[in-house]
C-alpha cells in the first residue's frame, strides 16, 4: 500500500490506516461479515473514479464526461448477470440497506405488511426491525428458528403468511447457518399473493460458486451486499426479474440516490470478474469447509451451536453451558487476538448490547490462506480463552498462539511511518 502522499498530507489518517493494517495483520478475524478485498479493489477504489460525478444511468446521464463510467459501471452489470443468472442488474446501491429500500419502496406502500425473520432469530435490521426505518415505515409479521432444533419452521412461515397475508416476504439472514430452502419461500408467497425478496448478502460468494442454492429461480428480488463472502467493496446490488426494472432504476436513482459512486461501481466490476474464477470457487469451497471443522471443533469442546453446526460460511454459538456472555467472551478474545462479535441467539433472555453467543464466521481466516488444521488450532485457543475469562494473564499469553498463526498466514504489507 503506498501512502506516501497521505503521510506528507495528513500524517494523523496515514497513522490510523497503518494502525489498522497492523490490527487486520496481528488478529484472526472471525467476523463473518467481513472479508478481505484483494489488492486490485483497493486500487480501484482509490482510483481517480472517486472524482467523477455520473448522475444517471449508462448512456443516460445528467452530466458529461461519463463516457468511461459508462463502461466500468455496464460491465459490473453484464459480470452480475452472468455471474448470477439475472434478467437485470443495478449496481448502483451504495449499501445492502439501501438495495432493501429501494425494493421496499418501489413495490410497497407504507403500512403494508412484511414478513421476514425476527432479528433476534438472525435476521437483519432492514428486515423489520422496530429501530430501523423497514419497522417505522411498514407493519412487520416476524417467523424464526425451532426452538429445538434451531432450523427455520416452514409450516410456521406458511402459517403465518395465511395468517397476516404480507405483501412482501423476505427470506435471508444475518446469523443463520444452514441452507435456505428459496423455492418453499416462493411457493408460499404464490399463495398468498406477495412478493417474494431474498436478500444474500451474507451467502453471495457461496451462490456465485454453486455451493448454495440460487434464489434467482425464484425470487422477483435479490439483493446483496458485495463484501462478505463475495470479496469485494462495501457496496449493495440489486437483481431482479426484468418486468421489475424500470421500477427499481427510477427508485434508486432519483428515488433515494443521487451520484452513483463510480469508483466502487468499478470496483464491484472488478469483483464480480474475480468470482468467475476457478480460484474464487475453490476459496468458496474452503470457507465452508473451514467452517463446518471449526463448528466441528468447538462441539467437541462442549460448545453448543445453533442447529448444531453449519452449512456455509458461520456458526452461532451458545455460551449459557460455559457460564459466560457474548460481550465478555468478545472482550476477552479480543485480548487474545481474536474478533468476534456478540450476538443474541434465538429466544435469547439476554439485551443484545450483552447477547448469550457469539457470531464466528471463515471468510476471512480463509483468504489468509488458513485450512482445516488451523480451524482446529482457532477452536482450542477459543476453548482456552472462554476457560481462563477471569485470568488476564493466561489470555494475554495466549494471544502467542495467535500471533504465530498470523505470521505464517501474512496479510496485506504497510510501508513503516517514518523512512
Amino acid at each position: 500500500m503506498n501512502l506516501e502522499n497521505l503521510k506528507l498530507t495528513d500524517p494523523e489518517v496515514f497513522e490510523s490506516i497503518q494502525k489498522e493494517v497492523e490490527r487486520e495483520r496481528e488478529n484472526i478475524v472471525l467476523i463473518a461479515s467481513e472479508n478481505y478485498a484483494s489488492p486490485a479493489i483497493l486500487e480501484v477504489q482509490g482510483s481517480i473514479f472517486t472524482n467523477k460525478y455520473a448522475e444517471g444511468y449508462p448512456g443516460r446521464r445528467y452530466y458529461g464526461g461519463c463516457q468511461y463510467a459508462d463502461i466500468v459501471e455496464n460491465l459490473a452489470i453484464e459480470r452480475a448477470k452472468e455471474l448470477f443468472n439475472a434478467e437485470h442488474v443495478n449496481v448502483q446501491p451504495h449499501s445492502g440497506t439501501q438495495a432493501n429500500m429501494a425494493v421496499y419502496f418501489s413495490m410497497l406502500k407504507p403500512c403494508d405488511t412484511i414478513l421476514a425473520m425476527s432479528l433476534s432469530h438472525g435476521g437483519h435490521l432492514s428486515h423489520g426491525a422496530s429501530v430501523n426505518f423497514s419497522g417505522a415505515f411498514y407493519k412487520i409479521a416476524t417467523y424464526g428458528v425451532d426452538r429445538n432444533t434451531g432450523y427455520m419452521d416452514y409450516e410456521e412461515v406458511r402459517r403465518l403468511a395465511i395468517e397476516c397475508r404480507p405483501k412482501m416476504i423476505v427470506a435471508g439472514a444475518s446469523s443463520y447457518s444452514r441452507i435456505i430452502d428459496f423455492k418453499i419461500f416462493s411457493e408460499i408467497a404464490k399463495e398468498v399473493g406477495a412478493y417474494f425478496m431474498a436478500d444474500i448478502a451474507h451467502i453471495a460468494g457461496l451462490v456465485a460458486a454453486g455451493l448454495h442454492p440460487s434464489p434467482l429461480p425464484y425470487a422477483d428480488f435479490v439483493t446483496t451486499t458485495t463484501h462478505k463472502t463475495l470479496k469485494g467493496p462495501r457496496g449493495g446490488m440489486i437483481m431482479c426479474k426484468g418486468q421489475y426494472a424500470k421500477a427499481i432504476d427510477k427508485m434508486i436513482f432519483p428515488g433515494i440516490q443521487g451520484g452513483p459512486l463510480v469508483h466502487v461501481i468499478a470496483a464491484k466490476a472488478v469483483v464480480l470478474k474475480e468470482a468467475m474464477s476457478a480460484e474464487f470457487r475453490d476459496y468458496q469451497a474452503m470457507v465452508v469447509r473451514n467452517a463446518k471443522r471449526l463448528a466441528e471443533d468447538l462441539l467437541k469442546k462442549g460448545f453448543k451451536i445453533i442447529s448444531g453446526g453449519t452449512d456455509n460460511h458461520m456458526m452461532l454459538v451458545d455460551l449459557a453451558n460455559k457460564g459466560t456472555t457474548g460481550k465478555d467472551a468478545e472482550e476477552a478474545l479480543s485480548i487474545a487476538g481474536i474478533t468476534v462479535n456478540k450476538n443474541v441467539v434465538p429466544y435469547d433472555e439476554r439485551p443484545p448490547t450483552i447477547t448469550s453467543g457469539i457470531r464466528l464466521g471463515t471468510p476471512c481466516v480463509t483468504t489468509r490462506g488458513m485450512g482445516e488444521a488451523e480451524m482446529t488450532e482457532i477452536a482450542d485457543i477459543i476453548t482456552s480463552v472462554i476457560q481462563s475469562l477471569r485470568d488476564v494473564h493466561a489470555i494475554k499469553d495466549l494471544s502467542k498462539r495467535v500471533r504465530v498463526l498470523c505470521d505464517s498466514f501474512p496479510l496485506y504489507e504497510v510501508q513503516k511511518a517514518t523512512s
